[in-house]
């Protein structure tokens, strides 16, 4: 926690401040002591230089060239000289050696007409210098303590330019040590005061930028976590401002945006979501990114499922998610049939990209053509029937007609030859009228003549038509009809060929002795009609193909019993013409129900 307040950009403005501030005033105070501190040597070695002058201009005996005979004098006019308590003063002649003559020390006599060379306070370099007209003073640290002097070594010239003998002079830089001293605890004491102020100065500044910026770091953690309506306060036109009012206008933006893609994504997940096609996208790892509830379904995924997903068990050919070559983008694309829990799938695949170009992996596309695959398979199964049908009629009527031709024949023969070939010719039109009539409501061509007709009266007149059919075998039937004024709207024609077609299938398929049973009866503005036989039945499994075109339960049989397997085809489509229903309920040997319910 402490490392991030720190870290903070308000703590950076501070030390900067901090920093500009110790380095402005450490510069200053650098630059004011050392110029302060060369002022006042320099007044110093200005008032040395001065007091020289003005001695050797005033004093004659030190204007005479002989400075050794006039040594007394010179001592005397030295003491007579009021020098400041900091300052010393020798005076050295030029002898063999060079030895001091007179000074302003109290203690006279023991340093006058010493050799001044190996004296403590004059410097010797200085001296041998000054003998060669140089005149530059020195500062130079004491030998035997540490005080710091400044030495001035004076030539004084004869009128010949010849140098008679130097004056010395030192002066003690204690008081400016301690001036500089007393300069640098105040310039401390001001860069500390100084530096407070500071940074005082710079959590106020720093807070006034640092606030706002906080501000809209808050309102973008808002804005992260899904909340858009985040609005910063603007306190200022400088760049803060303009960052808090493009801050605003960036959150208008997004959040028209957010909103935008929201609808557009609820678009397509809606139809993903409810596209009649299953659709699966996968990673270039085979992990799954969209699946829709339709391919969830296909695979057997559950919808939290995020993992792998295998497809070994589809024949994807080129597809192979566990190892791909996506190098190969044409490998990647393309399609393939594939049977899944007995339904049919056109599997459609082809590679996605990603925002930098590369693929990211496949999107795959089932399609459901099971219902396309059944009726191809009904179209080709119908193609056969029908040729199936011709073919027997007129195979029969080419071999009896040869036969015909060839004459010698009696004339019994040959008329039961001719009644054959015209059984087989009714056969031929029953099959092409069917046919026709099949045409005509698959292409809503059949014009239906309803009229207002009694369809018990109706039942009563088929069944007596078709009585003589049941007293052949032997059968008995039951007739329960419900109210005699029940009219229905109907084509009387259709509807008769109907019940034609179902009460003779039930006296074809129940055997000798057997019993019929007819009922109708008004049920939620519907009229059932009900026959029912306890005849052969039909197995569980024709039943749901029974009323395909055709589709016989025992061909041979049906062949020989004269229909054409469109019956039961033509009675479908004729009452789905009228709004009504037909079922068909059986148990193999026990018998068969059909139930038939038109609208009033």
């Amino acid at each position: 926690m402490g490392s991030n307040r720190f870290s903070s950009i308000k703590w950076r403005f501070v030390l900067v401040y901090f920093l500009l501030v110790f380095i402005a005033m450490a510069i200053v105070g650098v630059f004011i002591t050392g110029r302060l501190k060369k002022q006042q040597i320099d007044n110093i070695n200005n008032n040395m230089k001065k007091h020289i002058e003005t001695m050797t201009k005033t004093s004659t005996y030190l204007m005479e060239d002989d400075w050794v005979k006039n040594r007394k004098e010179i001592q005397n006019t030295l003491n007579e000289w009021r020098l400041d308590s900091r300052e010393n003063l020798y005076v050295i002649a030029d002898e063999s050696i060079p030895k001091i003559i007179a000074t302003s020390l109290k203690n006279q006599d023991k340093i006058i007409g010493k050799d001044a060379l190996p004296y403590e306070e004059i410097e010797p370099t200085l001296v041998k210098k000054a003998f060669l007209g140089g005149n530059e003073p020195e500062i130079i640290k004491n030998k035997n303590n540490d005080k710091v002097l400044s030495h001035i070594a004076y030539p004084i010239l004869t009128d010949v330019g010849r140098v008679k003998g130097i004056i010395y002079m030192t002066s003690d830089l204690s008081d400016v040590e301690l001036t500089m001293k007393e300069s640098r605890i105040i310039l401390t004491n001001a860069t500390i005061i100084a530096l407070l102020i500071t940074m005082v100065l710079g959590f106020l500044i720093a807070d006034n930028i640092v606030e706002p910026i906080r501000d809209v770091t808050k309102k973008a953690e808002e804005m992260a976590i899904g909340d858009f309506d985040q609005k910063v306060d603007v306190k200022s036109n400088d760049e803060i401002g303009q960052l808090g009012n493009m801050f605003n206008f960036l959150t208008l933006k997004l959040k028209d945006t957010i909103e935008e893609i929201d609808i557009e994504r609820s678009k397509l997940d809606t139809i993903f979501n409810y596209m009649a096609e299953g659709v699966i996208a996968v990673d270039i790892n085979g992990f799954i990114i969209h699946a829709n509830p339709i391919v969830r379904e296909v695979l057997h995924i559950d919808e939290d499922y995020k993992g792998r997903v295998s497809l070994e068990k589809f024949p994807l050919g080129a597809v192979n998610l566990e190892n791909i070559n996506y190098s190969k983008v044409e490998s990647l694309q393309g399609d393939v049939i594939s049977e899944i829990d007995g339904e049919t799938y056109k599997i459609k695949y082809a590679p996605y990209k990603t925002e930098r170009d590369d693929i990211g992996g496949i999107i795959l596309v089932f399609q459901n053509v099971t219902n396309e695959y059944k009726l191809d398979d009904m179209r080709k199964e119908f193609v056969a029937n029908v040729s199936h049908e011709l073919k027997t009629p007129i195979t029969t009527i080419k071999s009896y007609t040869e036969t015909l031709m060839l004459g010698g024949m009696e004339e019994n023969m040959q008329l039961d030859f001719l009644h054959i070939i015209n059984d087989e010719c009714n056969r031929m039109n029953r099959l092409v009228k069917d046919l026709l009539q099949l045409s005509n409501l698959d292409f809503k061509k059949t014009v239906w003549n309803k009229s207002e007709v009694n369809i018990n009266k109706l039942i009563e007149h088929t069944v007596d038509v078709l009585e003589i059919s049941m007293e052949e075998k032997n059968q008995k039937y039951v007739l329960e009809l419900g109210d005699n004024s029940t009219n229905l709207f109907i084509d009387k024609d259709a509807i008769e060929q109907v019940i034609v077609n179902i009460i003779s299938n039930a006296i074809k398929y129940t055997g000798e002795n057997g019993n019929i049973f007819i009922k109708t009866e008004s049920t939620n503005n519907f009229l059932t009609l009900t026959v029912k036989d306890d005849g052969m039945g039909i197995p569980e499994e024709d039943l749901d193909r029974i009323f395909e075109r055709f589709y016989r339960v025992e061909k041979a049989r049906n062949r020989d019993s004269g229909g054409t397997g469109l019956g039961l085809a033509i009675a479908k489509e004729i009452i789905t013409g009228h709004n009504g229903l037909i079922n068909i309920y059986s148990n193999f040997g026990e018998g068969t129900t059909v139930e038939i319910k038109l609208p009033f």
